[in-house]
Formats: C-alpha cells, sequence, structure tokens
C-alpha cells in the first residue's frame, strides 16, 4: 500500500532519538518538521497536507497556528517529537485528523467529534447560510437540527441567533451526549439536545424551521471507501438502497410537525436534487429550491410549508 511506503519513508526522516537525519547534533526545526511531514502526507488520498502538518504539531506541542508560522527556526524538544511522531502515523494509516485531534472546525466553532459522529464539513455550513437567510433573525423561533451528530448545525445556529431556542436531535447517545458538550462549551443556552429517531416525539405543529445533515448515500456508493468514510459511523452515511430512506422520513415527519410557513433545509448528495425536490412536493412543500455549494456542485434543497405565520415573516 502506499501508505506503508509513506510511513517507511517518513521513518526514514525521522528518529526519535536522533531527531533529523540531517543533523543528529540537533533537533529538527518548526519549519523542517512541517516541510517533510507535509510532503509525506500528500501521499493520502485527499488530504491537505500543509495544513494537516501545522494541525498536527499545534496538537503535540501545545503551540498556536500562528507561533508555528512565525518561529520556524525554533527547534522541537524532543518529546513534543515523539508526540508528534505518533500522531502522524495514525494520519498516514488513513485515521482521520479530525478523530486523531478529537475536534474539526465548522463555522465559527470548535467542536468535538468522536468515530460516533458524523465529521463536520465545510459543505454542510451551506445549511447554515440558509437558515440564516432565510428566517428572521430577532423572533423566537423553534428551530430543529435533525440527525445532528456532534450538534454542529444547532450550535452554529444558536451562537449566531440568540433569540432561537434549537433542538438537537440523534438516535445515538454517544452523539446526543457529545452534542451536549458542544453546547454547553460554548454556554448556548438556548440550544438542547434529545435523544431520539429524527422527529418522532415533537409535537405537530410545534417547530417553525427543521434543518438537518440526515445520511444519503446508498450501501454501494464507492465514496464510502474513500477518504475518512471508513472511520466513520455507517449509520449517519447510509440510508436505504437509494440512499434516499432518511429523507423520505424526515420529509414526512416534517409536513407534520412544522406550522404554517414551516421552513426545511436538508443536505443531500450531488445528485439527488431532483429526487429530494420530488419527495418535498409529495409531502406538501412548496417554494422548492436546491441550492449549491462552493464547489458549484448542488447540495441542499430547501421548502416551505403553505400558510402564514407572523413569525415567519422576515423584515
Amino acid at each position: 500500500m502506499v501508505v506503508g511506503n509513506v510511513s517507511v519513508q517518513y521513518a526514514q526522516v525521522y528518529s526519535l532519538n536522533t531527531g533529523h537525519t540531517s543533523d543528529p547534533q540537533r533537533q529538527p526545526s518548526i519549519g523542517t518538521v512541517l516541510r517533510e511531514t507535509a510532503e509525506s502526507l500528500a501521499e493520502l488520498p485527499q488530504a491537505s497536507p500543509h495544513l494537516e502538518a501545522i494541525l498536527l504539531l499545534r496538537e503535540a506541542t501545545g503551540r498556536e497556528h500562528t507561533e508555528l508560522l512565525a518561529w520556524p527556526e525554533t527547534e522541537i524538544p524532543a518529546a513534543d517529537l515523539a508526540r508528534f511522531d505518533l500522531l502522524v502515523q495514525r494520519r498516514l494509516a488513513g485515521e482521520p485528523i479530525a478523530h486523531i485531534r478529537g475536534q474539526q472546525a465548522f463555522w465559527t466553532l470548535e467542536l468535538q467529534v468522536t468515530p460516533a459522529t458524523l465529521i463536520p464539513r465545510p459543505e454542510t455550513e451551506l445549511l447554515v447560510e440558509l437558515a440564516l437567510e432565510r428566517l428572521p433573525a430577532e423572533v423566537p423561533l423553534l428551530v430543529l437540527d435533525a440527525g445532528a451528530g456532534s450538534g454542529a448545525i444547532a450550535a452554529a445556529l444558536a451562537s449566531e441567533r440568540p433569540a432561537w431556542t434549537l433542538i438537537a436531535t440523534d438516535r445515538s447517545q454517544e452523539a446526543t451526549r457529545i452534542a451536549g458538550k458542544n453546547l454547553r462549551r460554548y454556554t448556548l443556552g438556548n440550544a438542547g439536545v434529545v435523544n431520539c429517531d429524527w422527529l418522532t416525539p415533537i409535537a405537530d405543529g410545534s417547530l417553525h424551521a427543521i434543518v438537518g445533515n440526515p445520511p444519503y448515500l446508498s450501501p454501494t456508493d464507492p465514496h464510502l471507501e474513500q477518504g475518512d468514510l471508513p472511520w466513520e459511523p455507517r449509520g449517519a452515511l447510509v440510508a436505504g438502497a437509494d440512499g434516499l430512506d432518511a429523507i423520505r422520513t424526515l420529509s414526512a415527519q416534517a409536513a407534520s410537525r412544522l406550522r404554517p410557513a414551516g421552513f426545511i433545509a436538508l443536505e443531500h448528495g450531488f445528485d439527488q436534487g431532483p429526487a429530494v425536490r420530488g419527495i418535498f412536493n409529495r409531502h406538501g412543500f412548496e417554494d422548492i429550491l436546491t441550492h449549491r455549494d462552493l464547489s458549484g456542485r448542488e447540495r441542499a434543497t430547501t421548502g416551505q410549508l403553505s400558510g402564514q405565520d407572523d413569525r415567519m415573516i422576515k423584515r
């Protein structure tokens, strides 16, 4: 495997006893370590080698990002280098950097993640943008993050809209535990978590909006064997033969749980826009639109129930 070759190359570059191979009398500098580690990590598929090298060195040394870049000539102590070596070996074995660090940046937040939660991705920030854009800011709305995982969407919206109340639901007990920790970390008193299956315990006609990143892959999707996905919970990725079972369930439940003029925004696969629009239409949603992410791919679809609710009028 390529990863195995990379590991050997890396072992030749570093020795925990002697430091950098070019000068056994000195410990390697920050700049040298970052450069050579990035070269090794570049062999991994879907890696961001320079950023990942910095993140791993931050984790091993406790130094800030800016410090690592500002003082490249600083030598790295042997103990820090030993910790760094172990972290890099884990990454070279394919383990997601978010799992190695135990956290992932999302929106303006740094969130705890574990193998029990989906790793928040930049593409999902589109859901946050759509909710902020479409819903009135200063009105006390009840908004639900369905299948919240780490609670990324709920935490982002709660941090931006203190007038709203956010509910994060997930059927995984471990995921709801992590989501709760993330909400408490940022003292988001306007958000809470519920361990449940989608919207099952939510009262009819109680929600103003539902946002979510449900599973949307089929069991045969080749992406399941690529990048970080093999390390993530399969239940947060796969939803039936065509990948749309979770979206069907959520759309059906949302039609009764939302208030008149209630808003829904769900993430989906780049080729699922037409199918999701059809599902929304069958459940009575109107003003159905599919939105593209920063790479230009269709990534989320929104809809709204008919009727009128003064709270839903953006002023």
